[in-house]
């Protein structure tokens, strides 16, 4: 009996090894740059959380160009890496084509859709976590002008835009909402200069409260709200910390948890291919509220914002989705 016991543990050791030989997780990060304190980031949180729960390290890639994006996966690819993450709606093309290369490969992109059978596609509802972070701004601003800075212009960004125009309108019909976007190529994603100047000029029209969907574009519109004493509103990860008092909350995103899960379910077993739609009612979009920013968040502005995302989750309340016309309703 002794002498089975002592196999089976044995057996069990070294399965353990090679299981934990086999995870081999990988991250590759949009353009913007791993700390863009935005949507990069939270992919690269995710990852950091797998290593601290695991022990388990993973590789990690900041792309510098769109050509990187699939000389990056197939290079994981070739060196046994899987499963392996990557950032963004632009690497959509790549992923397709380099997934049908490694079918034993494990794949996931977040905020696209790839048709693959081993490949797991992460979307956002954005424009619910949107809608939610409309209300607050329109509970919250004292002009009842407020605005959005959207980074690069493509349906995804103004999926956002559109949800944020639509909590607004429902909270305050009366509120004007001014709309702008950064740019039409990529490096949309990483100019906080030209973030900052567009703040300042929604800013000289009225606005008081700004909610920006940029990337590392963000981080120049909440520098330049602060210093003109207004309110901006955070995305993707939660930015309340990076000007405590005068973010008013941030539109969460939650890249860092499909990230994670992603690695876990491989580690486990559980991987499954497909798409995972994640909205308010799954806990994939949020807003945010911590030391930060919670005197900010007055009981009337909290009440309001719970119960739209009551009414969210119920079904009484159905954003509108840009994608479903490339349009938007809200007026």
């Amino acid at each position: 009996m002794k002498r089975v016991v002592l196999g089976l543990l044995a057996a069990t050791a070294m399965s353990v090894s090679a299981f934990a030989a086999d995870d081999k997780p990988a991250v590759i990060y949009d353009l913007g740059g791993k700390f863009d304190k935005s949507f990069n980031e939270a992919a690269f949180n995710g990852a950091e959380k797998y290593t601290a729960d695991s022990g388990v390290k993973y590789r990690e890639f900041e792309i510098q160009n769109e050509a990187q994006r699939e000389q990056a996966l197939r290079k994981f690819a070739s060196d046994g890496n899987s499963p392996i993450v990557i950032a963004g709606f632009s690497a959509a093309a790549a992923i397709e084509k380099v997934a049908a290369e490694f079918p034993d490969t494990k794949f996931v992109i977040i905020d696209a859709e790839v048709d693959k059978p081993n490949v797991r596609s992460v979307v956002f509802n954005d424009n619910e976590g949107s809608y939610l972070v409309g209300v607050i701004a329109a509970k919250s601003s004292k002009t009842g002008t407020v605005s959005f800075i959207g980074g690069m212009d493509v349906p995804l960004i103004r999926n956002f835009g559109c949800g944020y125009v639509g909590g607004v309108k429902a909270t305050n019909p009366d509120a004007k909402v001014i709309q702008n976007m950064t740019g039409d190529t990529p490096a949309a994603w990483n100019d906080p200069a030209k973030g900052g100047e567009i703040a300042k000029s929604q800013i000289d029209q009225g606005s008081d409260v700004i909610f920006a969907a940029a990337g590392g574009t963000g981080i120049g519109v909440l520098q330049t709200a602060a210093d003109a004493d207004k309110l901006a509103i955070g995305v993707d990860s939660n930015q309340n910390g990076l000007h405590p008092g005068k973010v008013l909350t941030s539109m969460l995103k939650r890249v860092d948890v499909a990230t994670y899960n992603a690695f876990k379910d491989a580690a486990d077993g559980k991987f499954t291919p497909g798409v995972n739609v994640l909205g308010v009612k799954e806990g994939g979009v949020d807003y945010a509220v911590d030391e930060n920013n919670a005197k900010l968040m007055t009981d009337d502005v909290k009440k309001a914002v719970e119960a739209a995302k009551a009414d969210i989750i119920s079904g009484k309340i159905k954003v509108h989705s840009y994608f479903s016309d490339n349009a938007c309703p809200y007026k």
